[in-house]
């Protein structure tokens, strides 16, 4: 049985001064399928109807990561990941981040930190998620397509390696017209975390 359809509304925009420019951060909660609503954010650099476009829109759809851009982890490319993507829409003056609130690849940070002990022990990525009942990654881009049609977006080229995300948009109705290489930079803790999302998630090289 399927559970509620999801929805989202726009709760409120103001611009940010920050260290890539000047951006317009747009809120959104999400409603349907919790008792509870979540928040979701665009981060966008340019004007906000310059994005309504029939040209392909610099994009990156960025999930949750509070141990690697919060607290710093170096068992993960998150941060390095996000702070490259406002670099580049800026630069480009004109994109959107979408901010998804789906830590730990979709089970939560608390699943996440029991995944990083039996990491600890042995397992990688993959293997942690699935000894706690879960499948490798329970991430959903139904929001993020919706967060990019209520933007006006219609196309655009994702900076991602995850075919998966890819496919997640365009079957929700968002056309990826070409994906742009988005890795972060390995280090000694984070190097199998990478392999891993390459050799079992299918990532791009």
């Amino acid at each position: 049985m399927e559970g509620p359809v999801i929805s989202i509304s726009r709760f409120s925009q103001a611009p940010i001064p920050t260290h890539n420019g000047n951006l317009t951060v747009v809120v959104y909660r999400e409603e349907g399928r919790r008792t509870e609503e979540r928040e979701h954010v665009a981060i966008v650099a340019g004007e906000l109807d310059a994005l309504r476009s029939a040209e392909p829109v610099l994009a990156r759809v960025h999930s949750e990561c509070w141990t690697g851009e919060t607290l710093g982890s170096l068992k993960c490319d998150c941060r390095e990941q996000l702070n490259s993507s406002l670099a580049a829409i800026e630069a480009a003056g004109r994109g959107v981040v979408v901010y998804l609130r789906q830590e730990g690849r979709g089970i939560g940070l608390g699943n996440k930190i029991k995944a990083y002990a039996l990491q600890n022990e042995g397992a990688d990525t993959v293997e942690a998620n699935e000894q706690l009942g879960f499948a490798a990654d329970l991430r959903s881009y139904e929001i993020a397509a919706a967060i990019l049609r209520d933007l006006g977006i219609a196309s655009v080229a994702l900076m991602t390696n995850n075919p998966d995300k890819c496919a997640g948009l365009e079957k929700a109705g968002i056309q990826v017209a070409s994906r742009v290489p988005h890795w972060g930079g390995p280090n000694e803790h984070n190097r199998d975390y990478l392999a891993v999302k390459k050799t079992k998630l299918g990532h791009h090289a």
